[in-house]
């Protein structure tokens, strides 16, 4: 019996995948799901100047940049309101951190 080196890698891949890439996938055809958003966690410190648009933009406004951190009044707790400001209208106004995690009302980026 003749034995190629083609045969051989063959013989290796359904055994020990060659390379990272070639790991056996799962039945979604190689197609790995998004992480659900409502499980992404928005870190207080990174948010600072970064942009959103709006799902459904309302007044022309649909692009915003996070301006400034509202600090709580107790030193410890953690920063649960935000500054936006609409890029457009330059209108400014105060929403909850973990809004920007709803999918239906803000997209991370400009868009």
């Amino acid at each position: 019996m003749q034995w190629r080196f083609h045969d051989i890698v063959v013989v290796l891949q359904t055994v020990v995948p060659l390379f990272r890439s070639e790991q056996i996938l799962d039945s979604t055809d190689g197609f790995q799901p998004k992480p659900n958003r409502a499980a992404l966690r928005l870190n207080a410190k990174k948010l600072l100047l970064t942009k959103w648009t709006a799902a459904k933009p309302q007044n022309k406004e649909k692009h915003f940049i996070v301006t400034s951190l509202i600090e709580p009044n107790v030193p410890d707790a953690q920063i649960e309101m935000i500054d936006l400001v609409a890029t457009y209208s330059k209108r400014s106004f105060a929403v909850q951190r973990r809004e920007l995690t709803d999918q239906s009302k803000w997209m991370p980026g400009w868009k």
